[in-house]
């Protein structure tokens, strides 16, 4: 197929040793029954027959453009491959992931119904589904509850509130952002950057991409993914934002999650004034030379940014609930952050 001169969509895609899983994921890029894309490929200094099957491709479709470099890492990768792009919209996705072939359609309608939203991405299925083990399971289901732009914001310091192959954007809001190795996950890096710059993020509710899950991939073994360094991406965020004005805040919750957050967010000069607690034997004492006070005490509290460090959905929505009921409200007066 000839390409097309002005593509609306721009499919990025970078790829390192992926001779094995790419062509399945190239097919579902050429079924899409949007037909105005191109599919910008690079190849991150490959030793299989990645590039000889990225030529393969881009022989029989031209609208598949192939970039070959020395391999240079992700964020080097998709730079290379973003400047590029041409289309309005730039659709990310892995090289061993798939697409419904309905999902450029789905995501380009979406965000042409609510011309406000810098981006949409959509609900995922993670594969293979023999041996995924019960967090990953937890962690796709609280993924595929985020539905809106509201949802998106409100759970931004729990976890990635979407999954990076799923994103749909506008060229120029990702140029001028662009993505940057900082020593912690790019993907999660570039979330929070949107929007803390302002910018809306929407969610097609289907599961347009089936997400691989394997041993090996980044997400696993690579050291920016690390707990400890996806705690210290959100603490910096919040120092710089919901913190900002404040060197003092409430932290709810002191298990593992809320200590590993507060030391994070000591090193920004933020110090929780008060602990809320249900342990019994917390109760009473300090913490970091905080009082642990009971939930019911938060009302009479100084007017503080509060902070709730609270791992599982189940508990987060027990906490949300109770703070709503005294009046304070998410995203102003509090964020969840696990």
């Amino acid at each position: 197929m000839r390409g097309v001169s002005a593509p609306l969509v721009s499919v990025l895609i970078a790829a390192r040793d992926a001779a094995a899983t790419l062509p399945a994921c190239l097919r579902s890029v050429a079924r899409q029954t949007e037909p105005r894309w191109e599919c910008v490929v690079v190849d991150d200094g490959s030793r299989d027959a990645t590039l000889a099957c990225l030529r393969a491709f881009a022989a029989a479709d031209d609208r598949f453009v192939v970039l070959a470099r020395p391999p240079g890492g992700l964020v080097a990768a998709l730079t290379a491959g973003l400047a590029r792009c041409r289309g309005h919209w730039v659709a990310r996705l892995d090289a061993d992931d798939l697409m419904h072939r309905e999902r450029l359609a789905a995501q380009l309608a979406a965000l042409e119904a609510a011309p406000e939203l810098a981006g949409v991405g959509c609900h995922v299925r993670l594969f293979p589904r023999a041996g995924l083990g019960a967090g990953w399971r937890a962690y796709e289901r609280w993924l595929n509850a985020i539905d809106s732009p509201a949802a998106v914001r409100a759970e931004a310091f729990v976890e990635c509130p979407l999954a990076h192959p799923t994103l749909v954007i506008r060229r120029e809001v990702l140029t001028a952002l662009g993505y940057r190795s900082v020593g912690w996950p790019e993907d999660y890096d570039l979330v929070l950057r949107l929007l803390a710059a302002g910018h809306a993020l929407g969610v097609v509710p289907r599961r347009l991409v089936a997400w691989r899950h394997r041993a090996g991939r980044l997400t696993t073994v690579s050291p920016a993914y690390a707990r400890g360094r996806i705690v210290a991406c959100k603490a910096a965020f919040l120092a710089r934002g919901f913190l900002a004005r404040d060197e003092a805040y409430v932290l709810c919750g002191y298990g593992a999650t809320g200590r590993a957050l507060s030391r994070a967010l000591a090193r920004h000069g933020k110090h929780p004034s008060h602990v809320v607690e249900v342990h019994p034997r917390r109760l009473g004492n300090t913490i970091q030379g905080a009082p642990v006070v009971p939930y019911a005490a938060l009302p009479a509290l100084p007017r503080r940014p509060i902070v709730v460090s609270v791992a599982g959905a189940g508990p987060r929505s027990v906490v949300r609930r109770t703070l709503a009921a005294m009046g304070f409200v998410e995203t102003q007066d509090f964020v969840c952050a696990a």
